[in-house]
C-alpha cells in the first residue's frame, strides 16, 4: 500500500511530496534512530576530538549490515583502550601491535595504522577535524564569484582526500577508503560524516559541532537505499549513481528547503532500509 502511495506522490504536486517527507524526517530524526545506526559510534564519547575521530571512523567503515559496522567499530574503541584521541596523541610504536589484526571487509591494519599516523599529525597542530576539509583561501582576486553550495563541498572534499594523503608514507592502497568527487563518487561515507558533524537541530541525532561548513552546502548522502527511494519518487533522473547523482538530488531537496536540504536523508533513508523501500 505504501509502495502505491509513493508512486502516486511522485506524480502529484511538489507540495503533497513534502508533506510526506516532512511526516518522515520528523518520525526518523529522532534518538531512537541512533542505536541502530552507525551514527551512534560518535555518540559514545562527549570529548570533541573523539566525536569527530569515531565519527569519520564509522562513516569509513559503513559497508555492509549495520550491526557488523558498530560492532566492528566498538572493536577498535577497545583496541585504543576506550579513549580514541588519548591513544592517538600518546600511543608509542608498541601500543600499535595490538591493532595488526584489525580488519573490516577491505579495510585492513594497514589502512588502520595509516589512519591514526594521519589524526595523530592532524591533532598535533589543529583543534578541530573541520580544518581538514578547509583550504587555506586565497587572497581574493577582484571580481572573484564566490563559490556556489555545490562547488564549495566539492572544494571540500577534494581538499581534504588530498591532505589526508598527504603524508610521504600513505600507502596506496588505502586511498579506496577515502573517495571524492574529482573520482565522480558519490562519496557517500563522507557526505554522511559531514551530515553528522554539521547539521544543527535539537532532535539529537547529528551533532552539529562544526561552523565552518554550512548546512546548506552539504549533499544528500546517495547510498543504495536513498537512490532506490529517491528513483521511485523521481527524485533522480541520472541514469548512473555518481557525484553528479548525488548534485541532482540535494538540487531537488533544495526545492523543499533551501537551508537544509539534507534533512531529508532521514526519510529517504527511513523509508528504503525499515520500510524496505
Amino acid at each position: 500500500m505504501l509502495e502505491f502511495d509513493l508512486q502516486k506522490l511522485s506524480l502529484q504536486g511538489a507540495g503533497e511530496l513534502q508533506a510526506f517527507l516532512d511526516s518522515k524526517v520528523l518520525q526518523y530524526n529522532q534518538p531512537d534512530f541512533i542505536k541502530n545506526d552507525p551514527v551512534s559510534i560518535p555518540h559514545m564519547f562527549t570529548r570533541r576530538q573523539d566525536i569527530e575521530i569515531m565519527g569519520l571512523w564509522a562513516a569509513v567503515l559503513a559497508w555492509g549490515q549495520r550491526v557488523t559496522i558498530i560492532n566492528k567499530c566498538k572493536e577498535l574503541i577497545t583496541l585504543m583502550d576506550g579513549a580514541p584521541y588519548d591513544f592517538i596523541i600518546n600511543h608509542q610504536e608498541v601500543d600499535l601491535k595490538k591493532l595488526l589484526h584489525f580488519k573490516h571487509r577491505t579495510f585492513n591494519d594497514i589502512d588502520t595504522l595509516y589512519f591514526i599516523s594521519f589524526f595523530r599529525y592532524h591533532y598535533e597542530n589543529n583543534e578541530s577535524l573541520e580544518s581538514a576539509f578547509l583550504p587555506k583561501p586565497p587572497s581574493p582576486l577582484k571580481g572573484e564569484q564566490k563559490l556556489n553550495d555545490e562547488e564549495a563541498i566539492e572544494k571540500y572534499l577534494n581538499y581534504f582526500r588530498s591532505y589526508f594523503f598527504s603524508l610521504p608514507d600513505f600507502p596506496n592502497r588505502t586511498k579506496k577508503h577515502i573517495s571524492s568527487p574529482s573520482q565522480k563518487s558519490t562519496c557517500k561515507r563522507l557526505n554522511m560524516f559531514l551530515r553528522w558533524m554539521v547539521r544543527k537541530d535539537n532532535c539529537g541525532v547529528d551533532f552539529g559541532i562544526w561552523n565552518h561548513i554550512k548546512p546548506s552546502e552539504l549533499i544528500v548522502p546517495c547510498d543504495l537505499h536513498v537512490d532506490r527511494v529517491a528513483r521511485k519518487l523521481n527524485l533522480i533522473t541520472r541514469k548512473q549513481t555518481d557525484w553528479q547523482t548525488a548534485i541532482e538530488l540535494t538540487q531537488r531537496l533544495r526545492e523543499f528547503d533551501l537551508i537544509d536540504p539534507v534533512k531529508y536523508d532521514f526519510a529517504l533513508f527511513g523509508l528504503g532500509i525499515d520500510e524496505k523501500f
